[in-house]
C-alpha cells in the first residue's frame, strides 16, 4: 500500500471514493450517484486528495483536505478490512505534514446504519489517539448527520 497525494481526480478514481464513500459512511450520507459526489467536491476550495491504493492502484483509503471559512478542514475514509492497521494513522500524517491544523466534524454517537445494515462505529477514539481537541460545544446538527467538531494543531 502506498499513499498519493494528487489535486485532480481521473473518473474511476471517483467511482472508487464514491463505492469506498457508500460502503463505509452511513447509509444517510450516501450518494446515489457519482453527481452527487461530484458536486460535494465542487464546492470546497483548495482541495487536496491522499489516495491509499494498493499495487493495482485499487483505493482503499481517502483523505481529502480543503479550505472552509479560512480554516483547513479534512475528511477521511478507510476500508474497514484496514481499521486498527496503521494505514488511518498514515494518513493522518500525511495530512499533518503540510498543515498547521485540520478540523473534521465527527460523528460522536452509535446510531447510524451503513448501506450493509452494520452500525456506524465512531471513529473520535481514533481521532483523540492521534492529538485532536474534541470541541463539544461545536456540533453540526442536521437531518442526514450529527457530529461534534475535532481539532488539530501543530505546536
Amino acid at each position: 500500500m502506498k499513499i498519493i497525494n494528487t489535486n485532480h481526480l481521473t473518473p474511476e478514481q471517483k467511482e472508487n471514493i464514491l463505492q469506498l464513500w457508500n460502503n463505509e459512511y452511513p447509509e444517510k450520507l450516501a450518494y446515489k450517484s457519482i453527481d452527487g459526489l461530484e458536486s460535494y467536491l465542487e464546492k470546497l476550495n483548495e482541495v487536496n486528495h491522499f489516495l491509499l491504493v494498493n499495487d493495482e492502484e485499487n483505493i482503499h483509503g481517502w483523505a481529502i483536505t480543503f479550505v472552509r471559512d479560512s480554516e483547513t478542514w479534512f475528511a477521511i475514509i478507510l476500508s474497514e478490512n484496514l481499521h486498527g492497521k496503521g494505514w488511518g494513522t498514515k494518513i493522518l500524517n500525511e495530512l499533518k505534514q503540510n498543515k498547521n491544523e485540520l478540523n473534521g466534524w465527527v460523528i460522536d454517537h452509535g446510531n447510524d446504519k451503513k448501506i450493509n445494515g452494520e452500525f456506524y462505529k465512531s471513529p473520535l477514539e481514533f481521532y483523540m489517539k492521534n492529538e485532536f481537541e474534541v470541541l463539544p460545544d461545536i456540533r453540526l446538527e442536521l437531518e442526514i448527520m450529527s457530529a461534534v467538531k475535532i481539532k488539530w494543531k501543530n505546536n
